[in-house]
């Protein structure tokens, strides 16, 4: 019964949500009520947004809480989280998983080599960023970016 006891007399000691990031919800989402299924696509990077996408799911950022979650199949997916380059081994497979997701969907791109190629520009087994493969609605800046920034985006997305 102690145990019981000091859980009531605790009460919440969960954070208040930060304020919503600047900028409007996107309009392309207004009719996923404020929740979205994620699919992560990595399309050649060197795996740093990788572990930071991660961590934006994990206990201590909890994208989730903002209606974000995983999906491991792109038909179960509102939004594609594309990272790195786009090399020519991926191109038709990220062609693929974007026109696998129903309507409507979003894709965003999740740090430098994804928007502009970063360090891998110019280079022979690199077909280009993510917007010259598939329509971009949404870009995550950083190398990487910081946990923080994928869960201000993906707020964005929800409108939560």
């Amino acid at each position: 019964m102690g145990l019981l006891r000091k859980i009531r007399d605790t009460g919440q000691v969960a954070e208040a949500a930060p304020p919503p990031p600047d900028g409007e919800p996107l309009p392309a989402v207004h009719g996923l009520g404020g929740s979205v299924q994620v699919r992560c696509v990595d399309a050649g990077s060197c795996n740093g947004c990788e572990i930071e996408i991660a961590a934006a799911f994990g206990p201590v950022y909890d994208a989730d809480r903002y209606g974000a979650r995983l999906v491991a199949s792109p038909r179960h997916a509102d939004v594609a989280l594309v990272t790195g380059p786009v090399t020519r081994n991926m191109a038709t497979p990220l062609r693929r998983t974007v026109a696998a997701m129903p309507e409507p969907r979003l894709v965003v791109a999740v740090g430098d080599c994804a928007i502009n190629c970063g360090e891998f520009a110019g280079g022979y087994g690199v077909e280009g960023a993510v917007a010259d493969v598939v329509p971009v609605d949404l870009q995550v800046p950083g190398c990487p970016p910081t946990p923080d920034d994928i869960v201000a985006a993906l707020r964005r997305v929800t409108g939560r």
